[in-house]
């Protein structure tokens, strides 16, 4: 019976290679694609390499924008936002942030990102600081950004997994979704220095890919092709990043590829709405002692062909205390999802309530509390 079970052995490593698609071949040099919901990697071409991000880089400067400004503010555009290589915005134009954010990440504009950042900081510089420190804190920590448009500059790096982790957060926010999905847009001024036009987005699978919606294209001579895109279908969104393909039209073909490729892959398994998911973090310095917090999206695994549900766990990486002032939304911890033990995804945990310093008779019994047992407890 040897050869019986030999055969049977010979089976059982042949099925997984019906099921599971083949990884595709890119051009790019560096990739990455993600579930957007988990963060859970699915596939990888050299994603911890420093590479030039190009255009790329107005991501993090629209996030900033975003976080920081009215999408109603007026913004001048200067003779120095004017006279930047590829700006199409005249000195002296007027239009509101929103217009602004709009016209820089359809048509690419890197005049528009220098008077976003003229508009937010003291100088293009300190701005770009701010966008290396931002990044930092969302893990991005290999990115160094020297100016807001991504236009060569050596000491102008990223690499795909850390854009991934910027555009996965700026996907967060509906207005970004909704700027980066546009296809076409009239362009509209205040006052009379300006004539209206058409702005047409630079991504050009927003028409020719099945569920694209979003995020950035990007290219220099020493970037090459670059690509942040964002796919939906069936409820699964993807986000992937490419990075230095060999030519414009490459970065769509490789981005298209690899959608292809994780559509085919995933499958989702609903685990918990947010609402379930609740957690109580104590308040150091606070109004009150203590603040809530949930996940910023119910809980969903990506399973690939073959994996059960049965082996999906999570757990919560929070910490005890944290130091008022808190902002609504802001992250207080991490839902870590878990396959077989191992961590495949995070879920952002976020306040549900702002609260500003203070005093609070509770929060000072508290800290004396985890003074004295917080190391024994780890």
């Amino acid at each position: 019976m040897n050869w019986l079970r030999i055969a049977l052995m010979a089976l059982f490593c042949w099925l997984p290679a019906l099921t599971l698609a083949a990884p595709p071949t890119l051009t790019s040099e560096t990739a990455i694609l993600i579930e957007a919901a988990s963060g859970r990697v699915l596939y990888e071409k050299d994603a911890d390499r420093l590479m030039y991000p190009a255009s790329m880089t107005k991501i993090m400067t629209c996030l900033l924008a975003l976080e920081n400004a009215r999408l109603q503010d007026t913004v001048t555009i200067s003779p120095t936002a004017a006279s930047t290589e590829y700006a199409y915005l005249e000195a002296g134009q007027r239009l509101t942030m929103e217009e602004l954010l709009t016209e820089m990440m359809m048509e690419s504009d890197n005049g528009a990102s220098v008077a976003v950042a003229e508009h937010l900081s003291s100088s293009v510089g300190s701005f770009a600081q701010r966008m290396t420190e931002r990044a930092a804190g969302l893990g991005a920590e290999k990115t160094r950004f020297a100016n807001p448009n991504g236009l060569p500059d050596d000491h102008h790096v990223s690499t795909a997994r850390d854009m991934m982790k910027i555009a996965r957060f700026a996907w967060n926010l509906p207005t970004f979704r909704r700027i980066v999905g546009t296809t076409r847009h009239t362009v509209q001024f205040l006052g009379s220095n300006g004539t209206p036009w058409e702005a047409k987005n630079t991504n050009r699978l927003l028409d020719s890919y099945p569920g694209m919606c979003g995020i950035k294209t990007g290219w220099t001579d020493n970037a090459g092709g670059c690509l942040a895109g964002a796919a939906e279908r069936n409820g699964i969104t993807l986000i992937s990043v490419v990075m230095n393909a060999p030519d414009s039209q490459a970065r769509f073909t490789d981005t298209a590829a690899l959608m292809d490729f994780g559509f085919t892959l995933v499958r989702l398994v609903k685990g918990p709405a947010k609402e379930q998911l609740q957690r109580t973090v104590w308040v150091h310095d606070g109004t009150t002692f203590e603040v809530t917090a949930h996940p910023r999206a119910d809980l969903r695994y990506t399973l690939f062909d073959g994996e059960s549900e049965q082996r999906c766990s999570y757990y919560f990486d929070m910490p005890r205390f944290i130091h008022a002032p808190v902002k609504r939304g802001d992250k207080l911890g991490d839902l870590i999802l878990t396959y077989n033990g191992k961590e495949v995804g995070r879920i952002d945990m976020i306040a549900d309530n702002s609260m500003g310093t203070g005093f609070s008779p509770i929060a000072l019994l508290l800290g004396i509390y985890d003074s004295i047992l917080g190391p024994l407890l780890g």
